[in-house]
């Protein structure tokens, strides 16, 4: 049986006014251009082989936003994914402005069977959720992931 495809990343937070809030990224691409609602996500990916996880996740952090979560973190822990992904996740607080964000490219063949390849940025955008609205902007599957976050400490539910 081959072993679960571990993907890592970073939920960076912040408290404003004894507000958590969350920063999550927008997948980038034609596919998910008109899609807002359970389509957010923590910046993550891939860990290589032999790759320390958290390694991987401050990589892949600043690969998707092109800002480095530096400092302290905390682990949330391993969350399995639908996909068969096993997803570990560390806090870390911090702050950026989403309009800086600067994400790496892929290619796809866009539109599809045209043969033409298009760059599209991993994400097109990022922002600052509290509670409820990240708990709506996320994807379901990462959902537990802000409730780890949240049962850290007495923050503010909106």
């Amino acid at each position: 049986m081959n072993a679960p495809v571990i993907s890592a990343g970073i939920l960076l937070y912040r408290v404003r006014a004894g507000r958590c809030e969350v920063f999550l990224v927008h997948p980038g691409g034609p596919y998910w251009a008109k899609k807002d609602t359970g389509t957010w996500s923590v910046p993550k990916g891939i860990a290589g082989p032999g790759e320390d996880h958290l390694d991987a996740a401050r990589r892949e952090f600043r690969e998707e936003t092109g800002f480095d979560a530096k400092g302290r973190v905390h682990a949330l822990g391993t969350f399995p994914q639908r996909s068969g992904k096993r997803l570990i996740v560390w806090a870390a607080e911090g702050d950026c402005d989403p309009a800086r964000l600067a994400s790496n490219m892929f290619e796809m063949e866009w539109p599809p069977r045209s043969g033409r390849l298009r760059r599209f940025p991993e994400a097109d955008r990022g922002g600052w959720f509290g509670r409820s609205e990240a708990l709506g902007k996320i994807v379901p599957g990462q959902r537990p992931i802000l409730e780890a976050l949240y049962d850290l400490a007495p923050w503010g539910t909106s």
